[in-house]
């Protein structure tokens, strides 16, 4: 393989000579290969955001008359390819990594600057003529660079994220719609409660998903607040005084979100908040969805033994030595990826609060865990959505025995008879294993008539007008 040599503080290497990536993004590449196993390339949306902010940087520069013409045509035209989707492979540093950030800013440094050298005409490696450092880093720091790119970057995917939960929602509510006839017994504690439709359960569900879209849009407009000219640590070292407004303007120019410069860039600049509150929204979304993945667990449990309420759509076998057998595994990998996102807010928390002085160097495992719990929700609410909950059908029939011998329906009798008359017949009702509506006759505490009326499914999955017995 030819490579070519380059150098940084601690002297010489070889770099791969067809590689658009330098000597510090190889050194990282050997210091933090295979820690998490994800790459920053991994996740596009992160890359696409390093560049733009690399755009903005040089427009900024530019117009200070801190770098020429060709140069900031050559760094903005690499960025905008990276931007397009172009040398995605060129980005192999490991997510998880020492130097708070340092090995993904070196990173988009080097590939940006060995792009605009080809298009100006060298090799390269040539940085006399383009510098990862002197012109792509120009009036930067990590400091400020990294944490203005994840902050976009968690922005355009929390669009990702916020447009499967509508699907889902939508997904939910089109089967509250087929299912709003099919009356069947409602549980509070595993036990029989009163009746409801399995449209209104289905409904619930969408409601309860839908509510949290408003919560971590909130939550992403945290990070419409950046600190480009912070440089180091907030003074602005390095950088103009004029830097960072016209690098926020050019930002919000391509972009297209509406970021402001932070009041007090020292205090932003290790601030870790808004990372904090999007992570806690996350993890409660996924306290809500998982929970409704056991519902449905439940719902179809079974076929003969179980609820039987609800059929989901078999994916695959379900054991490797009971015939027949089939699980609800959509609902499980749910399950699991729930799991692992209430997990990565535990992460995010606790590497929030590592924070010291002036820095947090814990920011890449942050940032890190929201990507990864973003990615694998977007994914798994995909799988969810078009393997599980399209597909569900009722079994109308078996919900609909299940309230007719249930003991709950006494409790649409209690206004009229009272509950003193509502628990014996209740009581009765289990001893003696019989049915409330039969038990109810027998007493003659109604009529046949009275009792038909007061039993009406629509009587009992809504608010109604008291009848007394006179």
């Amino acid at each position: 393989m030819k490579t070519r040599i380059e150098h940084d503080l601690l002297g010489n290497k070889e770099v791969p000579m067809d590689a658009y990536y330098g000597v510090q993004t190889l050194r990282a590449i050997e210091n933090f290969a295979g820690i998490s196993g994800y790459t920053i390339g991994m996740f596009p949306n992160y890359v696409k955001a390093l560049a733009m902010v690399k755009w903005a940087a040089a427009k900024a520069n530019f117009e200070l008359g801190l770098i020429p013409a060709d140069i900031t045509n050559a760094i903005t035209a690499a960025c905008e390819e990276i931007i397009d989707g172009k040398l995605a492979d060129q980005f192999p540093v490991d997510m998880v990594q020492g130097g708070a950030g340092t090995s993904t800013n070196m990173n988009i440094n080097e590939v940006v600057a060995n792009r605009a050298l080809e298009l100006l005409g060298h090799q390269k490696g040539e940085y006399q003529y383009c510098h990862p450092n002197n012109h792509v880093n120009l009036s930067q720091s990590t400091n400020d660079a990294y944490p203005t790119s994840f902050h976009l970057a968690i922005i355009l995917t929390n669009k990702e994220v916020v447009a499967e939960i509508k699907l889902l929602v939508d997904s939910f509510r089109r089967k509250a719609k087929e299912f709003e006839h099919v009356l069947k017994m409602g549980r509070t504690q595993l036990q029989d409660a009163v009746p409801m439709t399995l449209g209104q359960e289905f409904e619930a569900y969408a409601v309860t998903l839908e509510e949290n879209i408003e919560r971590l849009n909130e939550a992403a407009k945290l990070f419409l607040v950046e600190n480009m000219g912070a440089t180091a640590i907030g003074t602005g070292i390095n950088s103009e005084p004029e830097y960072a407004e016209i690098c926020a303007r050019e930002l919000r120019i391509i972009s297209g979100e509406e970021f402001v410069l932070a009041p007090n860039l020292i205090a932003a600049t290790p601030d870790t908040g808004a990372c904090v509150s999007y992570s806690s929204e996350l993890k409660r979304f996924c306290v809500q969805l998982s929970k409704v993945c056991n519902d449905l667990r439940l719902l179809s449990s079974g076929p003969r033994c179980g609820l039987n309420e609800i059929n989901l759509p078999p994916m695959q076998p379900g054991s490797s030595i009971m015939p027949g057998k089939v699980n609800p595994v959509i609902p499980e990998v749910v399950n699991q990826v729930c799991f692992r996102v209430i997990g990565n807010d535990t992460t995010v928390m606790m590497a929030a609060e590592a924070g010291q002085l002036e820095l947090n160097v814990m920011e890449p495992v942050i940032v890190y865990a929201l990507f990864n719990s973003m990615q694998m929700l977007t994914k798994v609410m995909d799988r969810l959505r078009i393997l599980c909950i399209d597909g569900i059908t009722a079994n109308a029939d078996r919900c609909k025995d299940m309230v007719m011998n249930s003991i709950g329906i006494v409790t649409a009798l209690n206004p009229t008879l009272g509950y003193e008359n509502s628990s014996r017949i209740a009581k009765r009702a289990l001893t003696e294993n019989r049915s409330v509506y039969d038990l109810v006759l027998e007493e003659k505490l109604l009529t046949k008539e009275e009792l038909d009326n007061l039993l009406r499914p629509e009587l009992m999955i809504a608010p109604k007008k008291f009848y007394k017995k006179k």
